[in-house]
C-alpha cells in the first residue's frame, strides 16, 4: 500500500470528468481499491465459513491481486486509455506493475500474479477479482452511487457476499441469494445510463480526449507545448502496448502520471498560440462544453458535413479542423453477458443454473442484450 504505484491512485479520479455533472463525484481510484480489499476480505471469511477450503497464502494473494487491480489506469481512469498510448489496456499495464512489484519483492507475489491472470486451480478465486459479479463491481456500485447520489446504484453487497459459496472450484450465488442479484444487474444497467454513459459526461470526456489528441499531434510536429515531464514523455513520443514490453522507461514514466499532470497542462494550453487547442481547453476548463445530442440511429453523413462546414466557418479553421468540435460515435451498454463467466446459481436441489434461466422475477435476456445509442457532438453555438 505504500509503495508509489498504488499511492498514485490516490491522484485519480475513479469518474474521470463525471463531477462536471455530480459535483460529488470526486473520489480516487485509492478509495475504491481499499474497499474492494475490504469486500475480498468479507468473501474470503464467509467461504471458509461455508468449508470452502482457502490456505492463508491463497487468501493474502487474493487480497494482493483485488488490491492491486486498477493500478495500471492511467489519469482520468478510462477516458484516455487509447488516447497517450494505444493498442493497451489498463489490465495489461496492471499486470506489467505487479510484475515488476513481485521483481521488487522477489517473488512474494507469485500467487497473487497466478490469480490475476487466472492461472490458479481454484478459479473462484480469479471470479472474485474479475468476473460478472466480483467484489470490484460490488464496490464500485455502491461508492459510485454514494458519491454521485444516484441511489439506483445501491446494493446489497454484504447480502451477495453471503450468499456466495462455490461448487467444483467454481463462483456460484446460493438459490436465496437470487433476488439480490436481479437488483445487483439493474442497478448496473441504470449507473450506466445515468452516470458512466450520462450525456454530458460524454461530451466533458470526449473533449478531454480531442484535448489530448491535439497536444499529441502539434507535439509530434515539434511545436512547443508545456507539459509535465511525465505527461510530456507520452506526448513526443508514440507509444504503443510494444514500447510498453520493450523500453522500461515507458512504464516508469507511467507510474509518475495522474489527473494532475493532465489539467495542469490544459490550464496553459489555454494561453496557447494554436486556436483548436486554446479554444477546446478554455471550453473545458470553464465547462462550457460541446452540444450533445443521443440518437438511437446513426448520425446522418449530411448532418455531420452541415455541422462541420458551420463550425469551419464560425471559428475562421479549416474543415478538416473542425473534426475536433464536431464529431460523433457510439456508446453501447449491457448489464449481463450469457458469452462471458455467467453468474451461477446453486439451486435448492443442488443442480447449477444460468441467472438467466434461473430467474423469475425478471427478463434477464433483456439485460444482456447490448444497447446501442449514438452520439453526435458539436460547439452549441451552431445553430440548427
Amino acid at each position: 500500500m505504500e509503495h508509489p504505484y498504488f499511492q498514485r491512485l490516490r491522484r485519480i479520479k475513479q469518474l474521470g470528468l463525471t463531477d462536471m455533472v455530480y459535483p460529488g463525484a470526486l473520489h480516487t481510484r485509492f478509495h475504491h481499491a481499499l474497499g474492494a480489499l475490504h469486500l475480498m476480505d468479507m468473501a474470503i471469511e464467509n467461504l471458509k465459513s461455508k468449508g470452502v477450503e482457502i490456505s492463508d497464502a491463497e487468501a493474502e494473494a487474493a487480497l494482493i491481486a483485488i488490491l492491486l487491480h486498477d493500478i495500471g489506469h492511467g489519469p482520468f481512469s478510462h477516458t484516455l486509455e487509447n488516447v497517450l498510448s494505444e493498442d493497451i489496456h489498463h489490465e495489461d499495464i496492471t499486470l506489467l506493475f505487479m510484475k515488476k512489484l513481485n521483481a521488487e519483492l522477489n517473488g512474494q507475489l507469485s500467487l497473487a500474479l497466478d490469480i490475476f491472470q487466472n492461472k490458479h486451480p481454484k478459479k473462484f478465486l480469479y471470479q472474485l477479482v474479475s468476473s460478472q459479479l466480483d467484489v470490484d463491481r460490488l464496490d464500485y456500485l455502491n461508492r459510485d452511487s454514494f458519491y454521485t447520489g444516484v441511489h439506483e446504484g445501491v446494493i446489497g453487497s454484504d447480502r451477495i457476499i453471503m450468499m456466495m459459496n462455490v461448487v467444483n472450484d467454481e463462483l456460484v450465488m446460493e438459490e436465496k441469494g437470487i433476488y439480490s442479484i436481479e437488483k445487483f444487474l439493474l442497478a448496473r444497467r441504470f449507473m450506466y445510463w445515468q452516470v458512466y454513459q450520462h450525456k454530458t459526461v460524454i461530451a466533458a470526456e470526449e473533449m478531454l480526449i480531442q484535448i489530448l489528441r491535439r497536444a499529441k499531434i502539434l507535439a509530434l510536429q515539434n511545436y512547443q507545448l508545456f507539459a509535465t515531464p511525465a505527461l510530456s514523455f507520452f506526448l513526443n513520443n508514440k507509444i504503443n502496448k510494444d514500447s510498453f514490453l520493450t523500453d522500461s522507461k515507458v512504464l516508469d514514466n507511467f507510474a509518475l502520471l495522474d489527473d494532475n499532470d493532465v489539467m495542469a497542462s490544459i490550464k496553459s494550453w489555454c494561453f496557447s498560440d494554436d486556436i483548436i487547442l486554446s479554444l477546446l481547453c478554455k471550453k473545458l476548463i470553464n465547462r462550457d462544453l460541446l452540444k450533445i445530442e443521443i440518437h438511437d440511429t446513426p448520425i446522418p453523413p449530411a448532418r455531420m458535413e452541415g455541422l462541420l462546414k458551420q463550425t469551419a466557418q464560425y471559428y475562421g479553421i479549416s474543415d478538416l479542423e473542425s473534426q475536433y468540435f464536431v464529431f460523433s460515435n457510439e456508446v453501447e451498454n449491457s448489464a449481463y453477458s450469457a458469452e462471458s463467466i455467467k453468474i451461477n446459481i446453486l439451486m435448492k436441489d443442488g443442480s447449477i443454473r444460468d441467472i438467466g434461466s434461473a430467474s423469475d422475477q425478471y427478463d434477464i435476456s433483456s439485460l444482456s442484450k447490448k444497447v446501442i445509442k449514438y452520439f453526435i457532438c458539436y460547439p452549441k453555438e451552431i445553430r440548427q
